[in-house]
């Protein structure tokens, strides 16, 4: 069944991967600061979720799935960060979102039942220095999830993708040569860091029928670095 899936936040990296795998089966709306790149299948309109307001935008009345793609990569000592890099983290990864779905809500309604999904990060559930930032932005994407997903239980469900590091181009720098590569795979117990198509392929699943009694919960995507312990 063909449904109508939005993505805040698909011209590049995760986004475009997610879209890339659905357009064919479903239809597919992009919004974002940019239309590079987008398959003539998708229809795109411009959004930047830090200035823009999602009401404004001349959508269908009826939305079945949601993913919230905008995130930060900061990572950072704790010294080096001051309190608005806390709140610059907060506004694009948390706040911006509940913008979102709260500007969404009558169109999610409108499906017989909505499949919102989000990211988080492997380092909400394992400390790792420099991360205190966007961990916290996260870990409140993390909390809200769950307190929705109950909430709205059973007209939508609410899923997390918590991924480990992902060659993308948000992880541009911290993956730009095959040493800085080859390193941050033998952090992980399958020795690769995550492609696009890894956590395209989780969002897809959540958002299809096959996980209809799937709601409230955090996925880890991440080369096994959440749980497993080789060393």
């Amino acid at each position: 069944m063909q449904k109508t899936i939005l993505l805040i936040g698909g011209s590049y990296g995760i986004g475009a991967a997610i879209a890339d795998k659905l357009k064919n089966d479903h239809h597919v709306i992009i919004a974002s600061r940019s239309n590079e790149n987008i398959a003539k299948e998708i229809t795109h309109h411009t959004f930047d979720v830090l200035k823009d307001d999602i009401t404004t935008l001349d959508l269908p009345e009826k939305i079945d799935g949601l993913v919230y793609c905008p995130g930060s990569i900061n990572l950072k000592p704790f010294k080096m960060m001051g309190p608005e890099t806390f709140k610059e983290d907060m506004e694009l990864n948390f706040n911006s979102l509940v913008r979102v779905v709260h500007g969404l809500l009558p169109k999610l309604k409108n499906s017989e039942q909505a499949s919102l999904v989000f990211f988080s990060t492997v380092a909400v559930k394992v400390g790792m220095p420099f991360h205190t930032s966007v961990a916290a932005a996260k870990g409140a994407i993390e909390g809200f999830a769950k307190a929705f997903a109950a909430e709205y239980a059973p007209n939508f469900r609410v899923n997390v993708i918590a991924p480990s590091l992902t060659d993308s181009p948000l992880a541009s720098k911290l993956l730009n040569s095959d040493a800085k590569k080859e390193k941050m795979a033998e952090r992980h117990p399958l020795k690769k860091v995550g492609a696009t198509e890894d956590i395209a392929a989780m969002a897809a699943f959540l958002l299809n029928e096959d996980s209809q009694w799937i709601t409230g919960q955090v996925f880890g995507v991440d080369g096994g670095l959440s749980t497993l312990n080789i060393n």
